[in-house]
């Protein structure tokens, strides 16, 4: 389902301790919530890519210019257009991987 009410954000960040905190952080510390997180290692292991669903409002643009402020993240990108069902079905995805 594709829908405007909803964003994502891709971060590309240095992957080690703290860095979820950082970043998870800054929403708390601006009262916006993350309606979905989903993150994972990419290439030798030293980064991450994260993907941040968040909902479609006036207070976006602040959190975009903050986490490009952040020491740890590296690439910040934007999607207006999104399928969210991939956060909405995290459980089915696990329960096909047996964990």
């Amino acid at each position: 389902m594709i829908t405007n009410s909803y964003f994502v954000i891709e971060l590309i960040v240095n992957n080690h301790p703290g860095v979820m905190t950082h970043i998870t952080g800054l929403f708390a510390r601006r009262a916006f919530n993350l309606e979905g997180i989903l993150c994972g290692r990419i290439g030798d292991g030293t980064k991450s890519k994260m993907y941040l669903l968040i909902n479609d409002d006036e207070s976006k643009d602040q959190i975009i210019k903050q986490l490009r402020k952040l020491y740890d993240v590296l690439e910040v990108n934007i999607h207006s257009s999104v399928d969210n069902n991939i956060f909405d079905n995290m459980d089915r995805l696990l329960e096909l991987g047996g964990v």
